[in-house]
Order: C-alpha cells, then sequence, then structure tokens
C-alpha cells in the first residue's frame, strides 16, 4: 500500500515528465522518496531527482569533475544536454546554466541520495 508521499510523487513524474523510460522513472520516484528529500514538496523531489537522474547518466558531468572541474562550470557546461534530455522526457521545465540550483542548498540528491558533496 502507497503513502499519501509516494501517490503524490508519482503523479508528479508522470505530470513533469510524462515520457521518461520506466526504468530513469522508477530511480526518479526512489531519489524522490528518499529520507533527505521528505521535508520538499513532492514536485521539487521529483524535479531535483529528475536533474540529477540526467546530470549523471546522460551528460559527461561526472568525467567533467573527474578532470578537475568544479561543480558550477561542469553544471554550466552540461546544462544543454540535461535540457536535452529533459524535452525527450516531455518536461516543460529546463535547467539555466547560468541560475544557481536548488541542489546546491545542501539537498544531496546528486548521486542518488548520499548527502555528500560532489
Amino acid at each position: 500500500m502507497a503513502t499519501e508521499r509516494q501517490r503524490r510523487i508519482a503523479r508528479a513524474v508522470t505530470a513533469m515528465i510524462p515520457r521518461a523510460p520506466f526504468i530513469d522513472a522508477e530511480h526518479i520516484r526512489e531519489a524522490a522518496r528518499s529520507r533527505h528529500m521528505r521535508s520538499l514538496p513532492a514536485e521539487t523531489a521529483v524535479w531535483l531527482a529528475a536533474v540529477a537522474r540526467a546530470r549523471h547518466e546522460y551528460t559527461d558531468y561526472d568525467a567533467l569533475m573527474d578532470d578537475g572541474y568544479d561543480r558550477d562550470a561542469a553544471r554550466f557546461f552540461v546544462a544543454g544536454d540535461i535540457n536535452a534530455v529533459l524535452d525527450r522526457w516531455g518536461a516543460r521545465r529546463r535547467v539555466d546554466p547560468n541560475a544557481a540550483e536548488p541542489e546546491e542548498d545542501g539537498i544531496g540528491v546528486e548521486d542518488g541520495g548520499d548527502d555528500e558533496p560532489d
């Protein structure tokens, strides 16, 4: 039996990224349900989890970080690739490479849930 939060997250995934492949949607739902996301509204948790999933699975972000780029620079360079993934998933929202992202508020969704910084 799903909790109300789980149902809100499932509805948010369907509404926000309706064409996301099943495996990605499952990872996003799981990340959005994680302990450190509980204080966030379901829609915010899903957005953060979706952006993190796109960033880590479909861009060169991790390679850029391994090459010594700082987090802001790496995120800037992959913003277009993230937005392309979000487009394929049917998202209406986009990542702005020039804006500070909510993940910088200490919510560690970067690698699926641990609270360690990049």
